[in-house]
């Protein structure tokens, strides 16, 4: 989408704050995947009380938040590209090219709450 930004600036310059959602809303995937690693770390421990369960859960929710974060990024990025280029030559259009980029975010936000709930399970057994 930051090639779309570039392309609708040179139409319209005064757009520009406005089309800086789609890589706000990529870069909170970032953080989503932070806060999982940062919890997989916490629970770490040496070999004979960190089981073979506890790893792969932590290897489930690593994987999960990080091909759903995949998935929303890239969805983030064609729907933040085609959007941008199209809220320049169309302003009615801005409202449509949020709502569609919140469903993309949602597919990151799952990926979250799965390795949330994959990271609790083991924590408990």
């Amino acid at each position: 989408s930051g090639v779309g930004i570039a392309a609708m600036a040179v139409m319209k310059p005064d757009l520009i704050m406005k089309s800086i959602i789609p890589v706000v809303m990529a870069g909170i995937l970032a953080i989503y995947g932070l806060v999982v690693a940062a919890l997989i770390s916490q629970g770490l421990s040496t070999a004979p009380k960190y089981k073979l369960f506890s790893g792969f859960c932590d290897l489930a929710a690593g994987l999960s938040v990080g091909f759903c974060g995949l998935a929303a990024g890239f969805a983030i990025g064609v729907v933040g590209d085609a959007g941008v280029r199209g809220t320049a030559q169309q302003p009615k259009l801005f409202v449509g090219m949020v709502l569609i980029l919140i469903f993309g975010e949602v597919l990151g936000l799952y990926g979250l709450i799965i390795a949330l709930i994959l990271n609790t399970k083991h924590s408990s057994s």
